[in-house]
């Protein structure tokens, strides 16, 4: 089971890891950054570590762990 990590303050916002997660297991979340920027949140869940998010995703604020 994969687990991954995400850099909240670096996150933009920009969703393309939500799009690109075939288990459907990052949100957005409902609280902001310091930036004033909604981030992305991982959902606990039965996680592959495909790592298609990380390689989405622009400024490298995901890290995918086994």
């Amino acid at each position: 089971m994969g687990k991954i990590k995400i850099k909240k303050e670096k996150c933009k916002g920009c969703c393309l890891c939500i799009d690109s997660c075939p288990k459907k297991l990052i949100t957005l979340s409902k609280s902001l950054n310091k930036r004033g920027v909604r981030f992305v949140c991982f959902t606990e869940g039965d996680c592959s570590a495909c790592a298609l998010c990380a390689r989405i995703c622009p400024d490298c604020c995901i890290e995918v762990y086994k």
